[in-house]
């Protein structure tokens, strides 16, 4: 059995791994999701040092810690402060940081822009919201009706500053087993992309799954199946430094 820490990207919040959580338990993990900061009142003024603390304060064991899309940032940041209880870190068609970049930095550095003109910026441009007429066929265009309602219900301005901060690489962040599970159906983050992101992670940890920008909804039970063979890999690694091919598909 692992831990499993679920964090969500952009405008999301726990409450989009209510299918994995369940899907996880059934095989025998321990999962949890937590909401980053910036979600409220406070999101002017959230830093992505914030989200990385509240990463950190999370975990209290060896941990296998999934980052999905922005959250690519977020975890990589939490692990930059303090590795000691991250078993892994796993991309989810997620920003993979380049040492000096900041995330918008390397999203305006993609070779399409599927997400061009669907922000909508607050007067002091601090926090961004995507346009609610665009939201379903840019995340979440194979997934089931009653969650496309969730997240009209749920979907929560993000702070800015985060996604404008550069990130410096260590070997904190680097040493760690680090796998990419992409998306081919993304119409959010180009899988192209993604495949130029997923590079920097060994060949044997990269895998893919032919879903929208939003598995934890479209395909929960795969998704899940993935991060179990993860976590079983480094079980079968022991320290966790070898970590066991993922098929593909």
């Amino acid at each position: 059995m692992a831990e499993v820490l679920l964090v969500p990207g952009s405008c999301h919040g726990a409450w989009c791994w209510h299918r994995v959580i369940p899907a996880l338990a059934a095989l025998g993990h321990s999962a949890r999701a937590i909401d980053l900061p910036g979600r409220g009142a406070d999101a002017a003024t959230v830093t992505l040092d914030d989200l990385a603390a509240a990463i950190v304060a999370a975990l209290d064991r060896p941990t296998v810690v999934v980052g999905h899309s922005a959250a690519g940032y977020a975890i990589t940041a939490a692990a930059e402060r303090d590795p000691a209880n991250m078993a892994a870190l796993v991309y989810l068609c997620a920003y993979v940081p380049v040492s000096g970049q900041s995330l918008a930095q390397m999203r305006r550095a993609g070779p399409r822009q599927p997400l061009a003109g669907s922000y909508r910026l607050d007067a002091a441009r601090t926090v961004f919201s995507f346009d609610p007429a665009r939201v379903d066929d840019l995340f979440y265009h194979d997934c089931p009706a009653e969650d496309r309602a969730l997240a009209a219900r749920c979907l929560a301005p993000e702070p800015i500053a985060p996604q404008e901060t550069p990130l410096r690489l260590t070997a904190r962040s680097q040493d760690l087993p680090r796998h990419y599970i992409a998306c081919t159906e993304d119409r959010a983050i180009p899988p192209e992309y993604q495949a130029v992101m997923a590079a920097s992670v060994q060949e044997a940890n990269r895998t893919a799954l032919p879903s929208s920008h939003s598995p934890f909804f479209a395909m929960p039970q795969a998704l899940a199946a993935r991060i179990d063979r993860i976590a079983g890999g480094l079980s079968a690694a022991g320290r966790g430094d070898m970590v066991a091919p993922v098929p593909k598909g």
